[in-house]
């Protein structure tokens, strides 16, 4: 991604001057004459960087930064500054500007200063990405798994985890797809860049085009500014684009031009804004019969599938189920604080012997319910939402339940829904964002719950 400038004086000449500068070095320059000129382009666009003179007229240098810190706060600003004028770039300097440089000043002097400040603008973006993202987290050792099924998708890990190709991750809902494309990213040379993640299904054809393309000022009802997309954060690194097979035609077509020439415009914009970024997708959807229905680019399907990896449904590795058992029982533990738990025998059975329609995610999500339910060291059959209470079962949570198993099984749920959530919204202080990424659900996801079952997350910011 070509990073792009704003220069703002108030003297034509000197506009000019530097624009030939930086532009020759590869930077995207534009200029304003004002002030309020400079205001005007920067609500319209984005830039990564401000150089702007102190003395200008009516609306000052000063004006500039201010307004820039307020509205956008990952926008860098150089000032320049008069003879004789230092206190006043220092003041600068305390209310955030990055750096200034005194008239009259050298192109190399000038060109020296731009380039760090924009190295730490991409150090400062890619490190606030890092830190949500902890890269131990999605070693190979954490997709578990000795069937031969699983041992294959290591090897295909293994081998292209290392290259740029495109790899499309393929198998049914909750078998662990994203897992693998953390594995890919973090075992890849872009690992010390930024793995962005989109979910496809969560946007409407407007929406996701935004999310991946960015847009500009006014380029629908809501965008009161510009902003970049996914495309151009992931740039030196990778792109998730996870539910591949719900994105819309005409969203597909943009996808298709990105992946061949590796360029996009913003949604509502006509600027061409080059990134280098490797794509991964995934999808639980049968998209050859997509093509054959005409709801697929084929063109798309073949660009996507350069390396495909299929990940086996949890039925199809049953002697993965007891690793995967011992593995969840550690994990909640460790992430709730609590002592470990253990399984009843009846409840290691019933574990066994469950269709886990659903998956690993599944499996994971009844594990996390039973700890939580249990009041003991030792999980019940009767604290799984798995069947109904077995003859002589100990007397407990489930007495008050609802005659039918149906009922029951959904009372079970929500009252386990409604506890996990409220514990992970008084762990973070009732930060939605943070609380969703813990469990392991979208935002959007969780704020639904929350709108269900009624609960407000802000009585929660005050608790610690």
């Amino acid at each position: 991604m070509t990073p792009s400038i704003l220069v703002v004086d108030d003297e034509r000449a000197i506009c000019v001057a530097v624009e030939r500068l930086l532009s020759g070095r590869g930077y995207q320059v534009e200029t304003a004459l004002s002030g309020e000129e400079a205001i005007a382009q920067l609500e319209r666009t984005a830039y990564h960087l401000v150089i702007t003179d102190l003395s200008l007229m009516a609306f000052t240098g000063m004006d500039v930064l201010r307004w820039v810190r307020q509205h956008r706060p990952d926008t860098a600003v150089i000032m320049i500054t008069a003879y004789g004028s230092e206190k006043i770039a220092v003041e600068a300097m305390k209310l955030g500007a990055a750096d200034y440089l005194p008239k009259p000043f050298d192109n190399d002097e000038l060109e020296l200063i731009v380039d760090r400040v924009l190295e730490g603008i991409t150090l400062r973006r890619d490190l606030r990405l890092l830190q949500e993202q902890v890269a131990d987290t999605y070693r190979f050792e954490n997709i578990l798994g000795k069937s031969p099924a699983m041992q294959r998708v290591f090897e295909v890990v293994r081998k292209v985890a290392d290259t740029d190709l495109t790899v499309l991750i393929r198998g049914p809902s909750g078998t662990g797809k994203e897992l693998v494309a953390n594995a890919l990213h973090y075992n890849s040379p872009r690992r010390a860049r930024p793995l962005v993640k989109v979910n496809c299904a969560a946007f409407s054809r407007e929406l996701v085009e935004s999310e991946l393309f960015g847009h500009e000022k006014g380029a629908f009802t809501g965008a009161v500014s510009a902003r970049e997309g996914k495309f151009e954060v992931a740039d030196g690194g990778t792109l998730f684009l996870d539910e591949i097979g719900d994105m819309p035609l005409e969203t597909q077509a943009k996808i298709l031009r990105v992946l061949q020439e590796r360029e996009f415009e913003r949604v509502g914009g006509n600027r061409t804004i080059k990134v280098d970024v490797r794509v991964i997708a995934a999808t639980n959807q049968d998209l050859e019969a997509k093509v054959q229905d005409g709801r697929f680019r084929e063109d798309l399907y073949y660009r996507l599938k350069v390396v495909p990896i299929v990940l086996p449904a949890l039925r199809e590795r049953p002697e993965d189920l007891p690793l995967l058992v011992e593995h969840f029982l550690t994990s909640v533990a460790a992430r709730l604080k609590r002592e470990p738990k253990r399984l009843a025998p009846d409840a290691y059975r019933a574990l066994l012997a469950a269709e886990w329609k659903g998956n690993v995610r599944e499996l994971e999500h009844a594990i996390e319910q039973a700890f939580v339910l249990a009041s003991g060291p030792e999980i019940q059959l009767s604290d799984f939402a798995l069947a109904e209470p077995v003859a002589g079962a100990e007397p407990g949570a489930a007495d008050d339940l609802p005659g039918s198993f149906r009922a029951a099984k959904q009372h079970v749920i929500e009252r386990f829904e409604r506890q996990f959530i409220c514990e992970a919204l008084a762990r973070h202080r009732g930060n939605i964002s943070k609380a969703a990424e813990e469990m392991g659900m979208y935002r959007q996801h969780l704020q639904s719950k929350l709108a269900e079952y009624g609960i407000d997350a802000a009585a929660y910011r005050g608790q610690r």
